[in-house]
């Protein structure tokens, strides 16, 4: 008699919900009032304070003079202004003969002989002059276990581990 009961029990929870969704139009019903909802929130959204379309589109010009403007600060060795007042530039004092300027670390003297390449390996004298802004000079991101250093005027992605160069950008700064 117990089994029954059980047995009957649950076919009576698994047909109710089949029972109340073959209703028809009961998908319809929801979707329309999901989307009521929906509206509706969008509205108190608007009235509680939340960016309008209008504002969305303001912020978005505002971003893009912002996204100018760090354009305008990136580097450009030829206008003084856009390296002249950063902290890493303050020693520079012009070219010299037979030196390189690392920013931020001072003047050093080229290695002579050496030729930045791909798949050799960075000196151990240059591997620790890593650029601390890549972004100002338009360098992309490292990937994880790599730094962009300085060398000889020049930009070199470098391995961190091994000193293996992954990529070199002659002249650029």
């Amino acid at each position: 008699m117990k089994h029954l009961l059980f047995a009957a029990a649950a076919l009576a929870a698994v047909a109710a919900p089949l029972a109340a969704s073959a209703q028809p139009g009961h998908d319809r019903r929801e979707v329309r009032d999901d989307r009521r909802e929906y509206r509706d929130d969008r509205r108190d959204a608007r009235r509680d304070g939340h960016v309008s379309p209008r504002e969305a589109r303001e912020l978005a010009r505002d971003r893009a003079d912002i996204r100018q403007g760090q354009r305008e600060l990136r580097y450009d060795r030829r206008r003084a202004d856009t390296w002249r007042n950063r902290a890493e530039w303050r020693n520079y004092r012009g070219a010299r003969p037979g030196y390189w300027y690392a920013p931020g670390y001072g003047y050093y003297p080229v290695q002579r002989g050496y030729t930045w390449r791909r798949g050799a390996y960075v000196p151990a004298s240059y591997r620790h002059y890593y650029v601390q802004d890549p972004y100002y000079y338009g360098l992309r991101t490292p990937p994880r276990g790599y730094r962009w250093v300085y060398a000889d005027g020049n930009f070199v992605l470098m391995a961190l581990a091994t000193g293996l160069i992954a990529e070199v950008l002659l002249d650029r700064y």
